[in-house]
């Protein structure tokens, strides 16, 4: 045969034998990708599956006032589909809504962020536990919603609003969605305000003295709602725990707000205790008394500083009277009681945890002032 013949042979079987072979390659890549295409469909048909079951398993409505009946249409008509108008608080984990149910009960509806809670049965759990909680001082829940991944809380709907609103912001009040018949906040006497800083002991002291004692984490201005008769009532209890009598709640996240945090925070411990509850209380006792806001600077001999370090320089050289409120009339004002209150608030946020004395003694030292 002649070379030249044999090498044009050799050279298309060649080239046949390495199309065959690619080829190949080519049919079986292409059939372990549809493979791989077609599991991942049927993956994402399973979670879909799997994701319908979940929400139609936490479609579900609760109320712990057997006269209330509430359910997620029933809320969303009440907001009118959570109109931005009925909004009268952006409270933690969530705005408030003010609505008034189909029987004409006005409520606050809380309509949590997602992230606020973790799954549903811890959430269910949660709820439970704090819709059973009775006390004057404390805002009752009366129901929950949940949808998906939607979660509704509902409250008793409190008039005056929230203590912070009243300590800071002494603007006109006709279209916040509180009713305050005179249109214009006046400053709350002296008198008023040991009875709101009593009434939130109380609460605080029932939630501590529980078989297993329940600590809020977040006590400040902004969670104490006030009745028609400036009544206190602890509220949103987003970060609250319950725990052990013979251990405290150990989070790997800090809780509270920057100002009524303890000074162990600092240090990086995050336990859930009673007495990170006190030394937030003896916050607010402070900032109730001086209209002060916590988590901004005081000034002292031209030197800023933390308002418990201001209190304890100004209390140092006996200057209780000048610490009080500008707004608050002199004439309602008895020095030893002034007095009095501010050694309260001084033990309770104290530096040291274990020098702060449990709330049901804040509870009887509060009795000895004058109501």
């Amino acid at each position: 045969m002649d070379k030249t013949l044999q090498a044009v042979l050799a050279a298309t079987g060649s080239f046949f034998a390495i199309t065959v072979i690619f080829a190949s390659v080519y049919l079986i890549c292409k059939g372990a990708k549809c493979k791989s295409t077609g599991c991942r469909r049927t993956n994402r048909a399973v979670r879909n599956r799997t994701t319908q079951l979940t929400r139609i398993t936490v479609d579900e409505s609760a109320s712990f006032d057997p006269s209330l009946k509430v359910s997620m249409d029933e809320v969303v008509k009440a907001t009118k589909n959570f109109n931005k108008d009925l909004v009268v608080g952006d409270g933690g984990f969530g705005l408030v809504y003010k609505a008034q149910l189909s029987d004409g009960l006005k409520v606050a509806i809380k309509k949590l962020d997602p992230d606020a809670f973790q799954g549903f049965r811890e959430f269910r759990a949660e709820m439970e536990t704090l819709g059973k909680l009775r006390h004057p001082n404390l805002v009752r829940i009366l129901g929950y919603c949940v949808s998906g991944a939607d979660r509704i809380l509902i409250y008793e709907f409190m008039e005056r609003g929230n203590l912070d609103r009243w300590l800071h912001d002494s603007s006109s009040t006709d279209f916040d969605g509180y009713d305050d018949t005179s249109g214009c906040k006046l400053p709350l006497s002296w008198k008023t305000r040991n009875k709101i800083v009593r009434g939130v002991a109380n609460g605080l002291g029932f939630l501590h003295s529980l078989e297993k004692p329940i600590i809020h984490r977040d006590i400040k201005a902004s969670n104490v709602l006030l009745d028609r008769e400036y009544e206190a009532h602890i509220a949103d209890f987003g970060l609250a725990r319950s725990i052990d009598m013979s251990r405290s709640h150990v989070s790997t996240q800090f809780a509270g707000t920057m100002g009524y945090m303890p000074p162990e925070y600092k240090e990086g411990f995050t336990g859930a205790t009673v007495k990170a509850d006190v030394y937030s209380f003896g916050i607010l006792m402070l900032e109730v008394a001086t209209g002060r806001r916590p988590n901004l600077p005081s000034v002292f001999d031209k030197k800023e500083m933390g308002l418990v370090e201001w209190a304890r320089k100004m209390v140092a050289q006996n200057r209780q009277m000048e610490m009080v409120d500008p707004s608050i009339s002199r004439e309602d004002l008895d020095e030893g009681n002034v007095k009095k209150y501010f050694e309260i608030a001084g033990e309770c946020a104290h530096e040291s945890s274990r020098q702060r004395p449990p709330m049901k003694d804040v509870i009887e030292l509060l009795k000895e002032l004058p109501t």
